[in-house]
Order: structure tokens, then C-alpha cells, then sequence
């Protein structure tokens, strides 16, 4: 079995901080990255969608499903760490299960960028 070359660290995104990291920011800053958008960023009608039934929801979902399920469709068994709605709340979806889909950091990323629903600057709104 060969290994697949990964692509090289790059520097934390967080203003001075000299760490290298695979993804945007290191751990520390990206925590605080994710605090920073809870907020400002996120849209408070969104908070209220998402409590403690969400939680036992996802919780249950994950278990059932531990694989991301869009590398799985290419083969790849990558461990699922988010699930996400396939038709937003905000756009009138639910929790029901036909509607979540679990999935690795990577693709939830690419789904939400591919959106434009989280990575724009203030001035796009």
C-alpha cells in the first residue's frame, strides 16, 4: 500500500502566530477563531435552532454513521466529525434523519464555501 503524499503545513492564519498547521489555524487559535464567529458572526436566529435536543440528535446520528459520507462514496473511510443539514434550518430543514448527513471537517468546509455561507467578508452582507 502506498501512502499519498499530504500537503505541506502552511502558517496559522491568527495575526503573529508563528505555528504551522494543516488547516486554517493551529488548535489554539482556531478555538478562538470559533468563538470569535459564535459571537459576531453567526446568525443569533441560528442559536436558538441548535440546543440540547440538536445535541442528542447529532450525538445519535454520529453513532450510527462514523464515516463521512462523501468520502465514503469515493472509497475513502475518513472518520466523520460534523453532521450537517442537507437542507438548511434556515431554509425550512429539519432534524429528521433524511436530512443530515455526517461528515469530516474537509467536506463540511467545502459544502458551506461552495454556499458562501460562512467564509465572506463583512462588506458581503
Amino acid at each position: 500500500m502506498t501512502q499519498v503524499p499530504r500537503k505541506p503545513k502552511r502558517p496559522c492564519s491568527f495575526p503573529g502566530c508563528p505555528r504551522l498547521t494543516d488547516g486554517r489555524f493551529c488548535p489554539e487559535h482556531e478555538k478562538l477563531e470559533n468563538k470569535r464567529y459564535e459571537k459576531y458572526d453567526r446568525d443569533p436566529a441560528s442559536k436558538r435552532r441548535y440546543g440540547r435536543a440538536w445535541k442528542r440528535i447529532r450525538d445519535r446520528y454520529m453513532n450510527a454513521h462514523p464515516l463521512c459520507e462523501r468520502c465514503l462514496k469515493e472509497g475513502r473511510y475518513v472518520k466523520a466529525e460534523q453532521v450537517h443539514h442537507i437542507k438548511p434550518l434556515a431554509e425550512g430543514g429539519n432534524h429528521n434523519e433524511e436530512n443530515l448527513m455526517s461528515l469530516c471537517t474537509a467536506c463540511h468546509a467545502k459544502i458551506h464555501a461552495d454556499r458562501g455561507d460562512r467564509w465572506h467578508t463583512h462588506s458581503d452582507r
